[in-house]
């Protein structure tokens, strides 16, 4: 049937997002990269809605949806964090080879592989979300498209906000390998988050989920990409402070 397609369509649209994400990261066009990522997160937002409006849910959206999120917001994130602490290091960033060269010779520096520990967490968070009956009106650990947009906000800042110590902090690869931890940690930790998904309109049951949006819409309109990092610290606080 037609109509039970619809979501798994728009889960694939994330997919060819997130995978496009992924070819401009390698290039180090990450600004690129991040544009196809809130691409894909927005796809994500609405394959579920349409999932749940259409009255189609399944198994196989479920899968597949981990799959895609695995690319858009597990691998693309991990490579951007690869690069940056490639340039945190000054070294030249995945440059190809000639052919003919050494097959055994790594053109990248081995700290750079840190940043991969944002795929490997993230992919373990996805799995464990797949079979975990917990996580169906909130979630346990931070969820990877916020991840992502933690992750991501750190090239959109440097580029965006000129400012020395905007470049000091995040080009230090201490302050990378460190957050890298850090969302592994987060991504699997055994904490409570609200989800943004309104059952129904009521100040009464919704009054955080308002106050977030509106704290996130002005953070963005007075502090432009400099607020994402905090939109993603606040949206843990506030979910510590509310229990759904």
């Amino acid at each position: 049937m037609l109509k039970k397609q619809i979501p798994n369509f728009i889960t694939l649209l994330n997919l060819l997002s997130g995978s496009i994400a992924v070819i401009l990261a390698l290039q180090n066009q990450l600004l690129m990269a991040a544009f196809f990522v809130a691409l894909g997160i927005f796809f994500d937002f609405f394959d579920g809605l349409a999932a749940r409006s259409l009255n189609v849910q399944s198994e196989l959206g479920l899968q597949l949806d981990s799959l895609a999120d695995m690319v858009t917001s597990g691998l693309a994130p991990g490579i951007v964090m690869f690069q940056l602490l490639c340039q945190a290091v000054g070294a030249d960033v995945l440059q190809p080879k000639a052919w003919g060269a050494s097959s055994f010779e790594l053109n990248f520096p081995l700290i750079a592989i840190f940043g991969l520990l944002v795929t490997l967490g993230s992919a373990y968070r996805l799995a464990k979300f797949n079979i975990d009956d917990r996580q169906t009106s909130s979630f346990i650990g931070l969820p990877t498209p916020a991840n992502a947009i933690l992750i991501f906000s750190l090239p959109l800042i440097l580029h965006f906000h000129e400012s020395e110590w905007a470049v000091k902090i995040i080009l230090n690869p201490y302050f990378l390998i460190g957050l890298s931890v850090l969302s592994c940690i987060l991504l699997n930790a055994e904490v409570s988050l609200f989800a943004l998904k309104f059952k129904n309109f009521s100040l009464k049951d919704n009054w955080y989920r308002y106050v977030f949006l509106a704290l996130s819409v002005i953070g963005l309109i007075i502090f432009h990409f400099l607020a994402l990092p905090f939109i993603i610290i606040g949206y843990i606080l506030l979910s510590l402070m509310v229990r759904e």
